[in-house]
């Protein structure tokens, strides 16, 4: 593979690719910030791959109080399913479950579309009889009598059919912890990028996958050329050097925002330099096959 290099890092002459998602967003509001974060994090758990979990969700933002509809601290989280029929399933039962149950919460739609899901419409009917709607100008809520007072949610929150899911930096370094130093360091960048989550674990996954496997019945496997114990095995893409490799998976709510994480991501690493950091930047895709989104690197580069 051909390869440029920038600061002393190579950076592989390749693309990510990505594919078309549902998604949807949710404002969620507690008392103080660290129980609307709580809810928040509990809602977007076990999230981090539609192969295994359903839907991709995370925390997109934090929210000041004048940013939120009740003047309350508040997180912005979003969703991402491969249908709209998934993604309204996993949008009632993880806010039923997740946010309804969290103490002096409130759930307000964080997206504005033509298309709508069922919010409240679907949570209501908890209420067992005792929940009214309330209209405010072109706005609907319910409120639903809980233990500690009432959850008021909108009744419906907005579908995009235009977000995008997969994009991805891979992270290669000489040991584990100058990696994981530069892809910590990427994944702080990102965050900073609106409309944009990344659904591993602290925006992290060591467990790169790629579609199929030998086991009849198991959908993705271990991405093994890019495991280091595996470089004598003929089919490693990695160079002696390497000896640790980490990926960033990003889902966005519009092709730029995934563009704008990317270099975002891609610009803070190659900052960074080798000494301290990753020594290799790739990215992952499968020939073109997969998805309609192509992010070159080269493209990315600041």
């Amino acid at each position: 593979m051909s390869q440029l290099t920038v600061n002393g890092i190579r950076v592989d002459d390749t693309f990510a690719e990505a594919f078309g998602m549902r998604a949807t967003a949710l404002t969620i509001t507690a008392h103080n910030a660290a129980w609307a974060r709580q809810a928040a994090v509990t809602m977007t758990g076990f999230a981090t791959s539609v192969i295994g979990c359903g839907c991709e969700a995370g925390i997109d933002c934090v929210l000041n109080p004048d940013e939120t509809p009740d003047g309350r601290p508040g997180v912005r989280v979003l969703l991402f399913a491969v249908s709209t029929s998934e993604l309204q399933k996993q949008l009632q039962n993880r806010v039923g479950q997740c946010v309804l149950t969290s103490p002096g919460s409130a759930c307000y739609a964080g997206l504005e579309a033509e298309e709508r899901l069922k919010l409240g419409n679907a949570l209501r009917f908890f209420g067992d009889g005792w929940q009214v709607s309330k209209r405010f100008g072109d706005k609907r809520y319910w409120r639903v009598p809980v233990m500690d007072g009432e959850f008021v949610c909108d009744a419906t929150t907005g579908l995009s059919r235009t977000a995008v899911g997969g994009g991805n930096i891979i992270v290669m370094g000489t040991t584990a912890q100058t990696t994981l130093a530069a892809t910590e360091l990427a994944v702080e960048a990102i965050g900073t990028v609106p409309n944009v989550i990344m659904p591993f674990p602290g925006g992290i996954a060591r467990s790169g996958s790629k579609i199929g496997s030998k086991y009849k019945g198991v959908t993705a496997s271990t991405n093994d050329a890019y495991c280091p114990t595996l470089k004598g095995s003929g089919n490693s893409a990695l160079d002696a050097d390497i000896a640790s490799v980490l990926e960033i998976v990003i889902d966005g709510l519009s092709s730029d925002a995934v563009a704008a994480a990317m270099r975002a991501g891609v610009g803070a690493i190659l900052a960074l330099g080798p000494e301290r950091g990753a020594v290799r930047i790739g990215a992952g895709n499968y020939g073109g096959k997969l998805g309609s989104h192509h992010y070159h690197l080269k493209d990315l580069l600041p």
